[in-house]
């Protein structure tokens, strides 16, 4: 590959990386803790090309003027050179052109994890605040319905966020998890009853308020609870739509 054209694509691959950390997309990529590293990384890249950039064209002027203003034996163009280093702009092309949408229901089904491989152990588990309504993630309210002894959840109003997951004839509210970047997502779900879900199409960002169904997170239910749903509000989905 000629000097030109590893600059040309170190400048593009590091501007698509700045893209992605600077614009909020990267977030469906990896974790919001990795935007520094990414900004920094592609902030590098594009130093490194300039300053490649600038070297050669400066060599390139002193060999000029060694030449007398005419290229010899050694200057002229290089013919026979491979087009296949250009294929590599088809994943930039596709950083700038196409925002994928970040992964939902349909992974939430294919998905054979389920939330008990990512329980903790109920001795970890925090007081909860003495709000009426206790805000908690997915990942939370599913660990404590299956691992908490304590029923820490029974009897208390909760707020859950999350999108609308259907399999048959339930109706889910689900998250997915990630520890590093969406390779590793695993899905989170509680299953709402109590309202008329029909409405509500797969793939809806919701806001559901209710309590758990003491006991009905176990190993015949696959560890997802039920949840008695008092109100659903269809909301935007968020920036960062999964949880860590």
């Amino acid at each position: 590959m000629r000097r030109e054209t590893q600059n040309i694509l170190l400048v593009l691959l590091g501007g698509a990386l700045l893209k992605l950390s600077l614009t909020g997309t990267y977030l469906r990529y990896v974790k919001e803790s990795l935007q520094p590293w990414l900004v920094a990384t592609g902030a590098v890249m594009v130093v490194l090309a300039v300053v490649s950039i600038a070297r050669d064209i400066r060599g390139g002027r002193e060999q000029a003027g060694e030449d007398g203003g005419h290229p010899g034996e050694h200057g002229g163009h290089e013919h026979g050179t491979s087009r296949s280093p250009w294929m590599l702009l088809l994943p930039v092309l596709a950083v700038f052109l196409i925002s994928p949408p970040a992964l939902g229901a349909d992974t939430v089904n294919r998905s054979e994890r389920n939330a008990a491989q990512e329980a903790k152990s109920s001795n970890g588990f925090a007081p909860l605040p003495s709000d009426e309504v206790v805000p908690l993630t997915i990942t939370e309210f599913v660990t404590r319905t299956a691992w908490d002894d304590s029923g820490s959840l029974d009897d208390r109003t909760v707020k859950l966020t999350g999108f609308v997951v259907r399999k048959d004839a339930d109706v889910f509210i689900a998250r997915l998890t990630i520890s590093c970047c969406a390779a590793d997502a695993s899905p989170v779900k509680a299953k709402m009853v109590g309202q008329d879900l029909a409405a509500l199409p797969t793939d809806q960002w919701v806001e559901a308020t209710g309590r758990v169904v003491p006991g009905s997170a176990t190993r015949e239910s696959a560890f997802v609870p039920t949840f008695t749903v008092a109100r659903v509000v269809p909301v935007p989905a968020p920036e960062d739509t999964y949880e860590g």
